[in-house]
């Protein structure tokens, strides 16, 4: 995006907020206005999104309603893109009804406790969404690649997770698992980029270069988990994150194209990029497909 003033074009580059481009296409020129570019792409963008989360304002009027429970999981490697994405959802809704979930490493108490008990606190109740920044699948693969668990521990969870999360959803849960796929070079680039932004510092990390290092590592406990715990009652829903617009547009389409709701516009909208949104066994049998030749193979 450039600016420029009435007497010359100034070529300096601005981000605007999210949204600012269409709240403003419409304007007229005045005095104390400052022209403003953007991509068409942009403003499409924009104006899909916000149709989107007028969907899921929808969706949460109707969980809250019917009393519906939602559980939504959010996996993939770093800088994927699953962060940005949970922020648009979540962007207009009721925050008394939708719950971001983003736990710190467990405590020493919590370390002694079964795996999944500081997560099951969290599961929704009745009329609640709950998004989980990273879950339970902590233990699928950054633990074991990062040392913070044991081989036995990873292949115990692998089995018991399926079981476990069967006796969510033939309790009524509706569960969505996204694993963001992100490509190494991209993830590079993000790392790059956010050590020059002072609004990412957070994000910042001293695992970032381990990430890169361990990438192999983790492709291969990538495919053990979904090779394990990709079940038809609880698939894995993959998600192609190197363009994070469409990553998240349609993260959103596919959530609200499986569930019913009061006032949903015609599918034909929400309908996702198969491009875009991949199933878990696809997904498995690319990586099959592919395991001599790591080059090909997605994050």
């Amino acid at each position: 995006m450039t600016t420029k003033n009435d007497n010359e074009e100034s070529g300096k580059k601005v981000k605007l907020a999210e949204h600012t481009a269409i709240k403003n296409r419409d304007m007229v020129q005045k005095k104390n206005r400052v022209s403003v570019w953007v991509k068409r792409s942009t403003l499409e963008y924009e104006e899909e999104l916000r149709n989107l989360q007028i969907e899921l304002i929808k969706v949460q009027n109707h969980v809250k309603t019917c009393g519906l429970r939602i559980l939504i999981l959010f996996e993939g490697r770093d800088a994927a893109g699953k962060g940005g994405t949970i922020k648009r959802f979540t962007e207009h809704t009721n925050p008394r009804g939708v719950r971001v979930v983003a736990l710190e490493k467990p405590s020493d108490r919590e370390q002694t406790q079964w795996y999944f008990q500081r997560y099951v606190q969290h599961l929704p109740s009745a009329g609640e969404i709950v998004l989980f920044d990273r879950s339970w699948y902590n233990r699928a693969m950054v633990d074991p690649v990062m040392g913070f668990c044991t081989d036995e521990q990873n292949k115990r969870f692998l089995k018991d997770v399926p079981l476990f999360e069967q006796l969510l959803v033939k309790d009524g849960i509706f569960l969505f698992k996204f694993y963001f796929s992100v490509s190494k070079d991209e993830q590079i680039r993000r790392f790059d980029a956010r050590k020059t932004n002072p609004l990412k510092q957070y994000k910042v990390s001293c695992v970032d270069k381990m990430a890169q290092e361990m990438w192999d590592q983790y492709t291969i406990k990538k495919f053990q988990m979904l090779s394990e715990t990709n079940r038809t009652i609880a698939p894995w829903i993959i998600i192609r994150s190197n363009d994070k617009k469409k990553a998240r547009l349609n993260c959103i389409k596919y959530i609200l194209y499986n569930l019913d709701y009061e006032g949903k516009v015609h599918e034909s909208k929400l309908k996702p990029d198969p491009e875009i949104v991949i199933s878990g066994i696809d997904e498995l049998k690319h990586m099959e497909d592919n395991l001599l030749k790591p080059i090909e193979l997605p994050g």
